[in-house]
């Protein structure tokens, strides 16, 4: 043997490996692994949905199969199931979501639950038939009870603020998507919507889940929930260095200016931030929706919609000329997509 040389037996051969060699492999730092832009996505989803307050719950991909039918379908049977209640692989993350909030009731924890998981669903048996989406749910009440503030009962607004929370955290600018009020029966009629990216993209469904469904489960009180597509997010393009670019934040003051819409009752609010967004890119900054009025003196069918539009100008402060002409870009812009006036 070599002076250096270590023997060693492995099986029922003797082998023989030099010492400073292993010395180096036993010393040498771990491999850090990279991770790929779908975990990294994944992992900004959970962290955004724990910072909001849920809780990350880690349930089976199957469910039972008439809480599968309500949910978008049983197509995806198990040959050899676990058991009968569990035959179907879920066509959504919401029911064993739902179902864990049940079991939580019963034993008595029934005043606040929020819970998420990220995980597969599947919509056929085929490989690849498949996608993972950030599901949550919120039953009962918006928090625990407290003596500073009342709690009050969830809403369809919860659900479409946490959907657009893991948007955002996944980097999607909030101004691009667009809401519709579309969504799977599994939610209540009228309380629901899809987060669209473009005219048919689905980034996200969210709404109340349906009154029977929770009757079914025995869940008591209200429950909203929501699904966020992770699998469809558009991929962060590839960046030649790591540093961030420089921030464009002007320096000359804002102005803002309310405009109150009078339109018919029909027509959603998000068609008439979308006009007034659009109406000039280069001064408005921010478009929000702040007041909502419906009774007299707007008319029969109609209603008046109050939006906040702040102006400002990158490189000098805005003369009172260049502000009404975004007054009127932004009045013109709203009447022709939505037929909107300015309520007198």
């Amino acid at each position: 043997m070599a002076p250096g040389d270590l023997p060693f037996q492995v099986g029922n051969r003797r082998a023989q490996k030099p010492y400073c060699r292993l010395v180096d492999e036993l010393l040498r730092p771990p491999t850090v692994i990279s991770l790929g832009p779908e975990q990294r996505q994944r992992s900004l989803a959970r962290r955004k949905l724990a910072a909001r307050g849920l809780a990350e719950a880690v349930t089976w991909s199957f469910c039972e199969p008439d809480l599968a039918r309500r949910f978008g379908g049983d197509r995806a049977r198990l040959r050899n199931p676990i058991n009968a209640e569990l035959s179907v692989l879920r066509p959504s993350g919401l029911p064993n979501l739902l179902s864990a909030a049940a079991r939580n009731q019963s034993r008595g924890l029934d005043h606040h639950l929020a819970l998420f998981e990220v995980g597969p669903r599947f919509f056929g048996a085929q490989p690849g038939e498949q996608e993972v989406s950030a599901a949550g749910i919120r039953v009962g009440h918006d928090h625990e009870r407290h003596w500073a503030e009342a709690p009050r009962p969830v809403d369809v607004y919860d659900a479409r603020a946490d959907a657009q929370a893991v948007l955002a955290g996944c980097k999607l600018n909030p101004e691009a998507l667009r809401v519709i009020a579309e969504a799977p029966d599994h939610y209540h009629p009228g309380r629901r919507g899809r987060l669209m990216l473009g005219p048919q993209t689905v980034l996200a469904e969210f709404g109340e889940l349906h009154p029977a469904i929770l009757h079914a489960l025995g869940i008591a009180g209200r429950a909203v929930g929501f699904e966020v597509f992770l699998d469809r997010l558009p991929r962060p393009k590839s960046r030649p260095a790591r540093s961030r670019p420089p921030l464009k934040a002007s320096s000359f003051q804002p102005v803002d200016r309310d405009f109150a819409f009078v339109v018919a009752e029909e027509v959603p609010a998000e068609s008439l931030l979308v006009a007034v967004r659009a109406a000039d890119k280069a001064l408005i900054r921010e478009v929000s929706l702040f007041d909502v009025y419906e009774g007299p003196g707007l008319g029969e069918g109609m209603r008046s919609l109050a939006v906040a539009v702040r102006l400002q100008a990158p490189d000098h402060t805005l003369t009172e000329p260049e502000i009404e002409a975004a007054a009127k870009k932004i009045t013109a812009a709203a009447a022709k997509a939505t037929g909107a006036t300015l309520r007198s």
